[in-house]
């Protein structure tokens, strides 16, 4: 009985650490959960939103300074999510590198 406990226990602990936190729903608290989000950041996170929700990555990596395409992937990495959406940076496509020579 004890090991079922202890397997149940370790299950929800997993499920826990492995939920996906989003942005235009979490709080302070939440956000600086995820590595690398501090208070300033976070803080600076809930101001944008107070304006208006993200409508996807690129929009909040516009509006948040501090918020780069790798803190973008490593945050997204760790369960941040924009409107239920993981951070997938955009690849250039070969037509798109040919008109840049």
């Amino acid at each position: 009985m004890l090991k079922i406990f202890l397997a149940l226990m370790a299950l929800l602990y997993a499920t826990f650490c492995l939920a996906a936190t989003d942005v235009n729903q979490a709080n302070a608290a939440e956000l600086d959960s995820i590595k690398g989000i501090g208070p300033s950041l976070s803080g600076k996170i809930l101001d944008e939103r107070k304006k208006g929700n993200f409508k996807d990555w690129n929009d909040l990596l516009a509006r948040v300074k501090g918020m780069g395409k790798k803190n973008a992937a490593r945050f997204s990495a760790q369960g941040l999510t924009v409107n239920e959406t993981p951070y997938k940076e955009v690849l250039a496509t070969p037509a798109a590198d040919s008109a840049k020579k």
